[in-house]
């Protein structure tokens, strides 16, 4: 039989009560969103660094390069998943917190629709990790790490992501973060967020150049994107109305 401890639960309120209270807490909760934005802003203006030594990965088709795993792209997430030898859960698993993260990854047309690649990167041969990916469900990009690329970039010994940006051929590290912030990875808002060009939607604050487009438009259903193709127009129409009557009610 389960045991519960007493809880000291809040007070009982009314409905009039209750809406109070919300309300108050979320002025809080609009000062935190609107400090994460400025957050963000600032993130994309951080300096890049060059990446100038060639790190060799191992993928399902043979060795690849570090702009091989953009895939075309100009933007680049790598997440260092630890499933090797001496992992808690080798050979049957990777780590139980990688793993976890892993399951929370989004549908990743969205992101490719933003000009962005997520890949993975552990130490686990080829064959150990297109087992796990069918086991598991998993169907991001997955390459195997066989130089210093983990001890150079920060994850050698704990996970992590890092991003990067493509020019040519030039690749730059722009941003890294680990440890709590990493736990929140996996919704396309939380990727695009800590990437060089962002959501791109005009509503950012963004340097001066980059990408942006109308808010919402780009949206589409993950398997109805096509590259270069416009907005459509039904949905610019359902969009618009449905922003016009949410920006009504803010304003009440």
């Amino acid at each position: 039989m389960n045991k519960h401890v007493a809880m000291k639960t809040p007070p009982i309120v009314s409905q009039e009560a209750w809406e109070g209270a919300h309300e108050e807490l979320l002025m809080k909760e609009k000062a935190t969103l609107r400090a994460r934005d400025a957050l963000a802003a600032e993130r994309r203006r951080m300096p890049w660094m060059e990446v100038d030594k060639a790190y060799v990965f191992e993928g399902p088709n043979g060795k690849v390069s570090l702009v091989d795993l953009f895939e075309g792209r100009r933007q680049l997430i790598v997440y260092r998943a630890f499933f090797e030898p001496g992992v808690y859960g080798w050979p049957d698993h990777a780590c139980r917190g990688c793993s976890l993260g892993a399951d929370q990854v989004s549908h990743l047309a969205h992101l490719n629709a933003r000009d962005t690649t997520l890949a993975y990167a552990s130490r686990a041969p080829q064959a150990d990790i297109a087992r796990l990916k069918n086991r598991m469900g998993w169907e991001m990009p997955w390459y195997t790490i066989t130089d210093s690329f983990d001890k150079d970039f920060g994850v050698d010994e704990w996970h992590g992501h890092n991003v990067f940006f493509r020019d040519g051929d030039r690749v730059f590290r722009t941003y890294f973060i680990n440890n709590r912030g990493d736990e929140v990875m996996g919704t396309v808002w939380s990727y695009l967020d800590i990437t060089p060009l962002g959501r791109q939607e005009v509503w950012e604050d963004s340097p001066e150049g980059y990408p942006q487009t109308q808010t919402y438009k780009w949206w589409n259903w993950h398997d109805n994107y096509e590259e270069g193709a416009a907005p459509d127009k039904r949905w610019v129409e359902v969009s618009d109305a449905g922003e016009a009557a949410f920006r009504e009610k803010s304003a009440q």
